[in-house]
């Protein structure tokens, strides 16, 4: 994108309300102040429905920006994508062909595309490099969203080499931070161990429980290191991007490189909170894929590591929900 700061770039940012496009609208507006000739362009669910296409054709056509970011996506943990399959997969399928198709016929020559890592196979080796996409069959409690996610890369893809677009995607890691939901049986798992474990020690309880077994080992990114990234690849010259991906496996994985297991996690987050009770497993409830750790060695390549360690990133996330407990217990 740095090619074109000689003149005013319109960027549209789809899903800026959300954890991971609030954050990148945070970063594009340090850009403004700056002194970058940008114009930022955002419209709420209630002003433009993703998942209707005669909207979003008619926003592009209006607005022609010239950058998009993809950040809108219905998101949650294991309970909602098990409850909520076919929402997930028709609603994600729905934005990301809307968005990247009405982009193109707008004119859209640089477009981003947020994904998930739950695109890897449930049995994919660890850690899990770009290249296993495609290769073994999905985690079952979040195949619907997981498809979903792929179908948003092979669009990306396949606008490329039809059109000649560059339209790039990234796979991030589990995030956190600010603006993350914290709904009690909606949300991922870290903010929902920082609700549990802060309201835990607000009651003075004994003990938590903690779904499955705490042995699953995850990987976790602030969304601050997100944005960061996003921006990062966004910014690379064409040549230095198409360097170092391939035209039918494009996609770069974002993460910290670094897991820690369930258990591990809650310990930390009942630190950070101050609850000094017991914690416990429900072996009844899923644990999901055992181990979910990024390859991160292609973005490294390319310049860019995260910075920001899960000690300080927990303590942050921790913050903002005290700072905002009135959204965050919706």
């Amino acid at each position: 994108m740095r090619e074109m700061s000689c003149r005013e770039v319109k960027i549209h940012i789809a899903g800026h309300r959300g954890m991971v496009g609030s954050a990148i609208l945070r970063r594009f507006q340090a850009r403004q102040a700056a002194g970058e000739d940008l114009t930022l362009i955002t419209r709420t669910h209630a002003e433009l429905d993703l998942s209707n296409q005669s909207q979003v054709r008619a926003f592009m056509q209006a607005e022609r920006p010239d950058v998009v970011i993809l950040a809108a996506a219905k998101v949650g943990g294991i309970h909602a994508n098990n409850t909520y399959p076919a929402d997930f997969i028709y609603e994600n399928l729905m934005i990301e062909c809307n968005v990247i198709h009405q982009a193109f016929d707008a004119g859209v020559k640089r477009l981003l595309n947020l994904g998930s890592s739950c695109i890897y196979p449930r049995e994919a080796a660890q850690p899990m490099a770009e290249d296993t996409l495609l290769t073994g069959k999905l985690e079952p409690t979040n195949e619907p969203y997981a498809i979903a996610k792929i179908a948003g890369i092979k669009l990306c893809e396949s606008y490329n080499r039809q059109h000649g677009t560059d339209y790039r995607s990234v796979m991030p890691t589990n995030l956190y931070g600010p603006g993350d939901n914290f709904h009690p049986e909606n949300s991922h798992v870290l903010p929902a161990l920082i609700r549990r474990f802060h309201e835990a020690a607000e009651a003075g309880l004994a003990e938590v429980m903690i779904w499955g077994s705490g042995t699953p080992r995850r990987e976790f990114l602030h969304v601050d290191d997100m944005a960061e990234a996003s921006l990062f690849v966004l910014d690379l010259d064409k040549p230095r991007y198409e360097a170092n991906t391939e035209p039918m496996l494009s996609h770069i994985n974002v993460g910290t490189g670094k897991d820690i297991s369930i258990m591990e996690l809650a310990q930390l987050v009942a630190g950070v909170t101050g609850f000094k009770g017991r914690i416990s497993n429900d072996p009844t409830k899923p644990d999901g894929t055992m181990r979910k750790l990024m390859d991160v060695s292609r973005l490294e390549r390319m310049g860019w590591k995260a910075r920001i360690g899960l000690n300080e990133g927990v303590e942050d996330a921790y913050r903002w929900f005290l700072d905002n407990q009135a959204a965050a217990r919706l």
